[in-house]
Order: C-alpha cells, then structure tokens, then sequence
C-alpha cells in the first residue's frame, strides 16, 4: 500500500478534500489514474492500495470518501470485490473501473452497490471529476437517508416501549395530583427497564410503583414491560406487599431466562383518608417526602432485589406518616448517579436534595423538568443512565 502527498491545488477555495482510496494492482493503471486526478483540479488526498487486504487496512486506519475500486485483484475479483468493499465501507462512494471488453461489468457493479462506474482508456479529466463529485454526494445523501430511517424506527421502538413501561395512571376519585417523567440515559437511546405505575384501588388506596431492571437496552426493558403489565394485574387482583413482590419475582426469574438480569423497585400504597402511605423496597432506596419545611428522605427498611435471591422473601414495611399537604416522590438512580459538575464527584442525595429546594416548586410538572435540566447539566453527559421519576403530591382538603 503506497500514498500520495495530498494534492490541493485548482481554483475554488472552498473545494472539499476528497479523500479517496484507490484499489489497483496494476502500476501503470494507478499512475494514469492519479495522473487524471491531478488534472481534474479536485483537491484530494489518495491512498493507493494494490489488494482487498490492503484496502481493509486502509479503511481500517482512516476515514475516506471516495474508492475507486479495480474489478480484478488478486485475492478477489468481479461483484464479489464491490460486494466486499461495500461491506466494509458501507457508506462511502464506490466508482468501479472496468476495462474495455466488460460490458456488462459496470452495469453489474451498480447493480451489487456501486455508485458508478468508469470504462479505462475511455476517462477524461472532466469526466473523472463529475463523477467524483457526485458519487460522494450521492453516498453522503444516502446515509442521511438511512440515519433518518434509523431516527424514525427508534423513535417508533421508543413509543412501543413507552406504552408499556409508562401507562397512563389508573384515577378514579382520587385527589392525588399525579406527575411523571421517563428519559433515556442517552440522546437517541432507545428506553431502558426502568418502569413505573400509579393505580387506584377501593377505599382510597393510590398504590404506585417505580423499578429498574439491571442492565440497558432491549432485554431488560421487555423485562421492564413485563413487570410493569403483571404488577398493575396483580394489584387489580387485590395482591399487596411481600406477596405482590413474590409473585413479581416469580415472573422475573421464569421471563430472563438465562440472562443474569434482577430489579429493583418501590412499593408505595398511599392510604389518603388514614394519611399514611406503607413502604416496601427491594434493593431500591428510599422516596422523597416534601412537606412545608422542605424535602427529606423517608427512612425505610430495605429487603432484597427481586431475582438476587429468589425465595427469599425478605421485603419488610415500613408505615410513613403523611402531612396535610405534601409530596412523595419516587426515582430511579439515573437521577442520582450522574455527576454533581466536578470531575469524578457523584451527585447522589446529597446533592439532589438542595436542588430539589431550591427550585420553584409551585407547579410539579416545571419543577421537575426543572430539576432534570440541572442534574442533567451537572452531569455533563459523562454517565449515562435512564431516569424515571413519580410524584405523588395532596393538598389539604381542611
């Protein structure tokens, strides 16, 4: 594999530099083929390499936008050689060069990828430099073709996802002003396996729920929806604490499989008329409580996450006295484990805590679009984590 200096001369300034990988393993020909590049006053940069092995080392080694692409080398050869170099380089531009006597070669060459093709001794500078140009065009709108496809059906999955993991909560009479709010951890990212659900069951109970499967991507957010459709099942079925846990545990360890998956969650059944709300969290932390003197967190016990020890059944309750108006706030850690601005600190409660009273609070839905922005801007896009966030807020009805 040899290169050449880049050439950068002709008259537009604002030219881009092509870079272009020419694979041939006749000298002659690679010559006369720089030559011509020379004279179509492009400005370039060009790698010549002289087999498929080569040029898999090229692309490898650098980025290049255009190959101009010999259809006989020695370790390949016909559409095999476009196929194999389009699946190595699959969004840069592929000019084939054919000879005189392959008249269906160039035809065949598009057929199987490439963007155009040119008949050797039959290649004039101008000729040359259109194709050039509009080959890499042409490549560079394709891929922005497929990104957008790309865009459209992961925002499609994410929709999908969304109905399952974030329900619309089941109200009836209750008073209970009901705020939520799902990211995921990464721009574009498809959602994760954090889940959470509010649903109103007889005599005034507002039971509510907030979890995180361990692990990203598709596995452990099915899982998630999985949770989440037999949690909201189960409590219209009048299961309640270490029972409903046992019973989601139960569909965890048979619906993973394999997969070393487990979760953590909140339990949270709100009783409005005794002003109490009964707690149970396995491996999951506490909830905030916001009352007129600001935000604290709720001392609790602490039991298992669900498949760590399946059987176990270890989740004890813990009964939280409610003030006349106030709000209680369940999360998953993509809204603590970010960083807090400096170089290796984590936020963590310590430092969520005087954000959440600091920000206006007045309207739930502002305060905790608030609240994200700030955390998210600490963080800085350094960890990244899917966030899930439930607020439960009452007013005083005295």
């Amino acid at each position: 594999m040899t290169a050449t200096l880049p050439h950068t001369g002709g008259p537009a300034v604002t030219e881009p530099v092509y870079r272009i990988l020419l694979i041939e393993d006749d000298e002659d020909d690679a010559l006369l083929v720089e030559e011509l590049l020379h004279d179509t006053e492009l400005r370039f940069e060009l790698t010549t390499s002289t087999s498929l092995a080569d040029a898999h080392a090229a692309l490898t080694a650098r980025t290049v936008d255009c190959i101009l692409l010999d259809l006989h080398l020695p370790d390949v050869s016909g559409t095999d050689a476009v196929t194999t170099v389009r699946a190595m380089a699959p969004h840069t531009a592929v000019i084939v060069l054919t000879g005189l006597s392959e008249k269906q070669a160039g035809s065949e060459a598009m057929a199987a990828g490439a963007q155009d093709y040119l008949v050797k001794g039959k290649v004039e500078a101008d000729l040359l430099r259109r194709t050039v140009r509009y080959a890499v065009y042409r490549s560079h709108t394709e891929r922005a073709s497929a990104e957008a496809q790309s865009a459209r059906l992961r925002a499609e999955e994410n929709a999908r996802l969304e109905r399952g993991l974030l329900p619309r909560p089941l109200l009836d009479t209750s008073a209970i002003v009901v705020t939520t709010r799902y990211l995921p951890g990464a721009e574009q990212a498809l959602l994760g396996g954090d889940f959470l659900d509010v649903v109103e069951g007889d005599g005034g109970l507002l039971h509510a729920v907030v979890g995180d499967v361990s692990g990203h991507g598709p596995d452990a957010a099915a899982l998630g929806v999985c949770l989440r459709i037999a949690w909201r099942s189960l409590v219209l079925a009048g299961h309640r604490g270490t029972d409903l846990l046992h019973l989601m545990e139960r569909l965890l360890v048979a619906e993973r499989g394999a997969q070393p998956l487990f979760a953590t969650c909140t339990l949270l059944t709100l009783d409005q008329k005794a002003a109490t709300a009964t707690l149970h969290l396995a491996g999951h932390h506490e909830p905030l409580l916001t009352t007129a003197e600001g935000t604290r967190e709720v001392p609790a016990e602490h039991g298992i996450a669900l498949g760590i020890m399946p059987g176990h059944r270890d989740w004890p309750a813990t009964l939280i006295p409610l003030p006349e108006s106030g709000a209680l706030t369940l999360y998953t850690d993509g809204l603590t484990e970010g960083h807090n601005g400096d170089a290796d600190g984590r936020l963590g409660i310590e430092g969520l805590l005087p954000l959440i009273n600091t920000t206006p609070s007045a309207d739930p839905a502002a305060h905790l679009d608030s609240l994200i922005r700030q955390t998210r801007a600490l963080n800085a896009g350094r960890h990244t984590d899917d966030l899930a966030v439930l607020r439960l807020g009452w007013e005083s009805r005295g």
